[in-house]
């Protein structure tokens, strides 16, 4: 009779609950969440630090491969750089300004291609089901359990990646209307992976970033599209039309993905059911914080994809274009009252080195 009612309850626990809709997550978690924060008497940053000393598990080893593999895909993107990216930008005639911003678009499509290629592997034909089962992805939670290699690869691939992107913003990729958004996104990005790979929340990590990789893809490839469809004086009309096809993929996926199944199957999982499966789960609120404010980007940047979309249909954009990058206008006041404000401050600069891209002058290190 008792092992009757075991099989009955693991039953249960397995079944496939069905994606809840906006309304759902937003009462629910709300719910949960105003609960959780007045059943948590003794928050603070006593037990903030205690739990972080209980339960965060990543060894020296595995932070010096993180460095080691940092530093190795910026080397790895200078050598493809110089080695592949400019010479062959150069060899197709491409306009100087689609020279110099092609080879950060070409190393961007091989990594996220490569990064949602293993992603879409662990998730779709390996025995984890966590896209089909999202409240899965805290089943059987203990902390300090071990992460199966196949998701720790996927962790150091990405993890260090990210630490890479966030120096290759400031220094090496050309200056946009949101960099500095891009920079907090990179290190919310690195926190999220760091923190769940150390809190064993590498499950739901493995979600996330599946469902973000994608529009990586289709972004840059547009715009690879965008530099090549005039080069060497001349139109292709494949590279336009291609590039017209990827802008309004992109646009599709960017809502379903991240603005639909990211909220409703990643969001839904951390804030509601989490607590089913793990009733004290440490960091609760510090990961839900910051898959939010992740969640708040996307919207922004979404808002760009609309303005892009009601300027074409309005007839004020012509061709598809990057909305977050300066125009040539912009570009050149930016960079006259950059220098005017070195002048005023007595610096001598050659220029040697320097790169206006975008409005703004940057020492450039690829």
């Amino acid at each position: 009779m008792d092992t009757h009612n075991g099989d009955e309850s693991m039953d249960s626990a397995m079944a496939v609950e069905p994606m809840p809709g906006y309304l759902d997550l937003i009462s629910k978690a709300y719910t949960v969440m105003t609960s959780a924060l007045r059943n948590c008497g003794d928050c603070g940053l006593e037990l903030s630090t205690r739990t972080l000393l209980d339960n965060a598990y990543i060894t020296f080893t595995e932070m010096g491969l993180f460095f080691l593999c940092a530093v190795m895909w910026t080397q790895t993107r200078r050598g493809l750089t110089h080695c592949l990216f400019k010479p062959f930008a150069r060899w197709c005639c491409l306009q100087p300004k689609d020279t110099a911003k092609m080879p950060e678009s070409a190393w961007k499509l091989v990594f996220y291609t490569m990064s949602w290629t293993y992603s879409t592997y662990l998730l779709f034909f390996t025995q984890y089901t966590f896209f089909y089962d999202p409240p899965s992805v805290f089943y059987d939670w203990k902390s300090g359990m071990s992460v199966p290699t196949d998701i720790a690869i996927a962790y150091l691939i990405q993890g260090s990646f990210y630490g890479h992107s966030i120096y290759a913003t400031v220094y090496m990729d050309a200056w946009r209307k949101d960099s500095a958004v891009m920079v907090v996104h990179h290190v919310i990005t690195l926190a999220l992976i760091t923190f769940s790979y150390a809190f064993r929340y590498h499950n739901i990590g493995v979600l996330v970033l599946f469902l973000h990789d994608i529009n990586d893809i289709q972004l840059e490839f547009t715009k690879l599209n965008v530099y090549f469809k005039t080069r060497g004086g001349g139109y292709y009309l494949l590279n336009d039309i291609l590039s017209n096809m990827g802008s309004v993929s992109f646009s599709i996926t960017w809502f379903w993905f991240r603005l639909y199944w990211f909220p409703l199957k990643a969001l839904y999982a951390t804030c509601v059911t989490s607590l089913d499966s793990v009733p004290n789960i440490p960091f609760y609120f510090f990961f839900n914080t910051l898959l939010f404010a992740l969640l708040l980007m996307n919207i922004y940047w979404f808002l760009f994809i609309l303005m892009f979309v009601a300027k074409v249909l309005t007839g004020q954009m012509k061709e598809v274009g990057d909305l977050r990058e300066y125009e040539e206008e912009e570009a050149s006041l930016l960079a006259a009252k950059l220098a005017k404000q070195r002048s005023d401050a007595g610096h001598q600069d050659n220029g040697e080195g320097k790169h206006v891209q975008n409005g703004i002058t940057k020492e450039k290190h690829q």
